[in-house]
């Protein structure tokens, strides 16, 4: 059997590698868990939304940034709570506060990006 050589953090395979797991993680979340695919949906249409109205190009910027840090801060969430699962099973509260703490973040970004979206259709008028 051949040994595979190793890979370091600055070859091309190892970033190739990264890339492939990246959008594993994508396809998953997108085929696999309903908030994110939720989310996405909202998000590609508020985005079409965002680059038709007449913004400003920084809040149009700033808007599709929100945006992308919605479904970050899902995808992170997601994480937490998959694992949070895989580590305990049975009903805990520190897991609960876990899970609670990674959807307050979802919550917050999503709470931070209507806020702009409600600057940015206030300066429409």
């Amino acid at each position: 059997m051949k040994e595979e050589a190793p890979v370091t953090y600055r070859s091309l395979g190892r970033i190739t590698k990264a890339f492939g797991y990246s959008l594993a993680g994508l396809r998953h979340a997108a085929s696999n868990e309903s908030a994110f695919q939720q989310e996405l949906i909202v998000v590609a249409v508020m985005t079409i939304a965002c680059l038709l109205l007449p913004f400003d190009l920084l809040l149009t910027v700033l808007i599709v940034i929100g945006h992308f840090l919605i479904l970050i801060v899902e995808l992170l969430n997601t994480a937490i709570e998959s694992l949070a699962d895989k580590v305990c099973r049975d009903i805990d509260p520190l897991i609960k506060q876990t899970k609670d703490a990674g959807s307050a973040a979802v919550l917050l970004t999503i709470a931070a990006v209507g806020l702009l979206w409600v600057y940015a259709l206030f300066t429409l008028f």
